[in-house]
């Protein structure tokens, strides 16, 4: 599994955006947001939230219009961002740990 590193492609900003939709909200509309470069990945949510976003930006700025194009979509009822100040543990998937047996009396 790759790890971007977001200052080395010219995207300091890390950012993650909660999205609620109109109904379940995955609609064509919604699914492009697979097309923007600025989104790194989309994640349906239980919640208060459909959708949940990672998303890399160069800037306040980007951040700003990046989210202006998210609530012009159709079927996006709100947005929630949260920038990220500082990161400590990011990792892929773990390998499964096998649950512990039971003590059986």
């Amino acid at each position: 599994m790759a790890k971007l590193d977001g200052t080395k492609i010219g995207c300091p900003l890390l950012a993650f955006v909660h999205i609620t939709t109109e109904g379940w909200g995955m609609t064509e509309p919604v699914l492009a947001l697979r097309e923007m470069a600025d989104v790194e990945e989309i994640h349906t949510a239980t919640g208060e939230t459909c959708l949940i976003l990672k998303v890399r930006c160069l800037r306040p700025s980007s951040l700003e219009a990046l989210l202006s194009r998210i609530q012009a979509i159709k079927g996006v009822r709100t947005t929630h961002s949260y920038v990220v100040l500082g990161t400590y543990l990011e990792r892929g998937p773990m390998p499964e740990i096998p649950e512990p047996q039971s003590e059986e009396k």
